[in-house]
């Protein structure tokens, strides 16, 4: 098998863009400044634009990379890999552009969709367990005693080089730049990124950004090892590895000047942003960035800013629930649920304070079954859709004014 160093440097992440000779496999992306950024948060802010490289993700840097050594240096004829999905694609693409088979395990719970663009992309896949850990297990069982290539998602120094080719060229892009904001799961594309800003722009802030309940590497850098999540539950299942390497933990420690941390409500509230602002689609782990530099963790004001969105595999199903999630949250969505006398009437009185303000019933539902009610009284469940919290909030009034008890149940 092939052979790597313990650590990584500038040289190697050079040697990997040398390596992407094929750009079917790995193209550059463009950045775009983002006035709309600039104004939420005082600075001059660039999104750096990964989620449209072509597997939909940075993943195939690192894959390509570290498919094409074992095919130059061995005899390498079958690549393993684990993943929820975009590292799945890109060691797919890789390989088949390289000329080898892959199998590649992913949990039952994988989108749908990025299952079946694994396969599109040519590789065998098998679905094992219901998270990362568990198809983890089985890939390494799968390669364990034949000659096939374990291609770790992260840990592995041909991985990190080849995902730090991405930094070279976010210096390139913007030599300017002050603070750099990258989403962390496994720690691979950090440690490269920060690797190659190290070398080009030492003084450049890099900054990781976790999903809060998927979150590591913060207690990891305390406790100056590697520690593992036991269960992570996060809309950004892309950085939901539930654990770092002392590989890219040594990086991190050594190149990357903070790490915050972002809830799944500011991930889906930067996913709709992303969508109405900048018109781009972009899955949990590649808005993170963005949800980091919107929160109260991250000061970028002043500052020349680059957020990277790394990842653009968004699958339907949970566009569908980020959204009803943020527009709840702006209260563009309300969910009012109205104590009544259970007579005729009351339905159509209510609904009519609501018509008076142009705003739209989508559902409204009759419950009558609630322990608190007396005898002779019902819910009336309304789920409305506003312009926002002004609307909803003098639609509250309006019907308190009418003599209604109603409470405001988005939460």
């Amino acid at each position: 098998m092939v052979q790597h160093s313990d650590s990584v440097d500038i040289s190697d992440i050079e040697g990997a863009r040398d390596r992407f000779d094929d750009e079917s496999v790995v193209k550059r992306t463009p950045v775009e400044r983002s006035t709309s950024l600039d104004e939420l948060t005082g600075g001059e802010v660039f999104l750096k634009m990964e989620h449209l490289q072509w597997t939909g993700s940075f993943k195939t840097r690192g894959a390509y990379n570290k498919i094409a050594q074992c095919v130059a240096e061995d005899d390498t004829d079958r690549v393993v890999a684990a993943s929820a999905g975009n590292h799945a694609q890109g060691v797919a693409l890789a390989a088949t552009k390289l000329g080898i088979d892959s199998t590649i395990v992913m949990p039952r719970t994988a989108p749908q969709a990025k299952v079946d663009a694994t396969r599109s992309y040519g590789a065998d896949v098998e679905l094992v367990g219901t998270d990362f850990r568990e198809a983890m297990d089985f890939a390494e069982e799968l390669v364990s005693g034949t000659d096939a290539e374990f291609v770790h998602a992260y840990d592995d120094p041909a991985i990190v080089a080849g995902q730090g080719t991405l930094g070279l060229e976010m210096y390139e892009d913007l030599p300017e730049v002050d603070t750099v904001v990258v989403p962390i799961g496994g720690g691979g594309l950090i440690a490269g990124i920060a690797t190659a800003f190290a070398e080009r722009s030492p003084e450049t802030r890099v900054v990781g950004v976790q999903a809060t309940d998927a979150a590591t590497v913060p207690d990891s850098l305390q406790k100056g090892a590697p520690i593992s999540l036991e269960s992570v539950n996060t809309i950004a299942d892309g950085i939901a590895t539930g654990g770092v390497s002392e590989l890219t933990l040594s990086l991190i420690e050594e190149y990357v000047d903070d790490v915050v941390t972002v809830t799944d409500g500011e991930i889906a509230r930067a996913i709709l942003l992303l969508l109405e602002r900048a018109k781009q689609v972009v899955e949990g782990a590649g808005a993170a960035s963005v949800a980091a530099i919107i929160s109260d963790e991250l000061d970028v004001e002043g500052e020349t800013v680059m957020a990277l969105l790394c990842g653009g595999n968004l699958d339907m199903t949970m566009l569908q629930t980020v959204l009803v999630h943020a527009l709840s949250d702006r209260e563009q969505l309300l969910r009012l649920r109205v104590r009544i006398d259970d007579q005729s009437g009351k339905m159509e009185e209510i609904s009519g304070v609501i018509a008076d303000h142009n705003a739209n019933i989508q559902t409204v539902r009759h419950d009558r079954s609630a322990p608190e009610l007396d005898v002779g009284e019902a819910h009336l469940d309304f789920q409305i859709e506003t312009s926002g919290a002004g609307q909803a909030r003098a639609i509250i009034r309006s019907i308190r004014d009418h003599g209604y008890e109603v409470t405001h149940v988005n939460a």
